[in-house]
Parts: C-alpha cells; sequence; structure tokens
C-alpha cells in the first residue's frame, strides 16, 4: 500500500511540473521581484515623486472597470477606444499631470498598448504603466471606487 501512495505521489508530481512548465500563463512557483521596465512605475514610485497627484486611466473592460476601480480613474479601453477617447479628449488635453495607465496585472498586456496609442495621440504627457496593475493597486487600497 504504501508502494502505491508513493507512485501515486509520483505520477502527481510529474504531471503537476509538467502542467506548470508546458502551460503558457502558469503562475510562479515563487515569488520573484522584476526589475521594472523603463515606462514602469510602482504605487511606492507614484507616492513618492507625484505624491499621488496624478491621472489615472483604467484599460480594463467596461465590465471590471464598474465593479472597482482607482477613485477619479479614466476608463479608456481598446473595446471602446474610439468612443471613450473622444469624451475624454479634453481631459487628457489640459492635463498637466503624470499619467498612469494600469490594467488587471502585471501579465496584462492592455496597459502598454494603451500608453503607446496615447502617447502617439498626446504627446506632451509623461505616460507610465502601473506595475502589478489593478491587483497591485487593490492588493493595498482595496477594491476601489464603484
Amino acid at each position: 500500500m504504501l508502494r502505491e501512495a508513493a507512485i501515486l505521489l509520483l505520477c502527481t508530481l510529474l504531471a503537476a511540473a509538467g502542467t506548470h512548465y508546458l502551460h503558457p500563463r502558469a503562475p510562479s512557483w515563487y515569488l520573484v521581484d522584476e526589475p521594472l521596465l523603463d515606462d514602469e512605475v510602482t504605487l511606492a514610485d507614484i507616492s513618492h515623486r507625484w505624491h499621488d497627484d496624478v491621472l489615472w486611466i483604467d484599460a480594463r473592460p467596461r465590465s471590471q472597470y464598474e465593479q472597482g476601480h482607482v477613485a477619479g480613474a479614466l476608463l479608456i479601453n481598446e473595446q471602446e477606444l474610439d468612443q471613450l477617447l473622444f469624451q475624454q479628449f479634453e481631459k487628457l488635453q489640459d492635463n498637466t499631470k503624470p499619467v498612469i495607465v494600469y490594467c488587471g496585472s502585471e501579465t496584462c498586456q492592455a496597459s502598454r498598448k494603451m500608453k503607446d496609442y496615447l502617447k502617439q495621440r498626446i504627446t506632451s504627457q509623461d505616460l507610465y504603466i502601473l506595475h502589478g496593475g489593478w491587483k497591485a493597486w487593490s492588493a493595498k487600497n482595496g477594491e476601489g471606487a464603484k
């Protein structure tokens, strides 16, 4: 019986390891602080450099935005880009604060796409991406505005 349990445990571990290494979005088995890219900032950076006085852009889908977002964040996402950009263009044009774009998590690419898109159209802005996205913000601050 002990032998069967050991074989079963070994098979389970091999299956788990295989799944982890073959899955395209497998979670980390341990925490690693990845270096920030040049256009990324952390919540600590935002607090230290700008005393939290920034303009937030939420690049997530509307349904996620409505469930919770950073207070005062403008919704500008890929799904409704033209309409939302038109609605928010004046606020973006008149803005003098650094712009921080975020999406769901550190693996989400919507914030990077939105930052690049805005950089082409609003050239005078300092645009950054929140490292860790909404996941990092809500872990520190709770669920946010609704």
